[in-house]
């Protein structure tokens, strides 16, 4: 008999995020986005952790509208200024920044800096069934002198994966999925789809 495939909204208004988990969880859940529960609220992101933000924008939507719900958080952690941006790194140039202030900003920082290691890491929170469930994705890399590529979002162009000589920005996406920190995490989380 056919398990049911549930429906799981993604607690997230980044319409690249919402198609890289639909991609990477296709067959396994129907993967709902906030407009489709008609969610238009502002979800803070207050703690102080990736877990933390995480945790807070599942159980929003949960406990608001009643879905199950799963969300994430990432952070950069650039060697060179000590783990920053890290849980910030979303509004590392102010409140209201774009990407683009973002990555100014960081190369701005690291113009001076010799060693350009980094790693993204990325939180999946999930309320499913009554319980809660965290998934952790990593990569490691280095910051890149300059933008490479037009693909992605946030600070792909300016990540260069371990093993790679492309930013994330010049991947194809199914080849950033493969191997990215939110492709690792969201792996474990359809792992833990199939194994239920």
């Amino acid at each position: 008999m056919e398990k049911c495939i549930p429906e799981i909204v993604f607690a997230t208004n980044n319409p690249h995020k919402l198609e890289e988990a639909r991609a990477i969880l296709s067959g396994k859940v129907k993967v709902l986005s906030l407009a489709d529960i008609n969610c238009h609220d502002e979800i803070p992101e207050t703690a102080d952790t990736l877990e933390g933000n995480a945790l807070i924008k599942a159980h929003w939507v949960k406990d608001r509208y009643g879905f199950d719900c799963f969300a994430d958080d990432t952070g950069l952690m650039v060697e060179a200024l000590h783990g920053a941006p890290g849980v910030y790194s979303a509004r590392f140039a102010g409140e209201h920044c774009s990407p683009d202030d973002n990555i100014a900003l960081l190369l701005d920082k690291l113009k001076e800096e010799i060693n350009r290691e980094a790693r993204f890491v990325t939180v999946v929170a999930l309320i499913f069934e009554g319980k809660e469930y965290l998934f952790e994705g990593e990569v490691k890399g280095r910051i890149a002198n300059e933008h490479c590529g037009k693909s992605g979002f946030g600070y792909d162009p300016v990540f260069i994966p371990e093993n790679s000589s492309l930013s994330f920005a010049e991947m194809a996406p199914e080849d950033k999925n493969a191997i990215s920190h939110r492709g690792r995490a969201m792996t474990q989380f359809a792992d833990f789809l199939d194994n239920r």
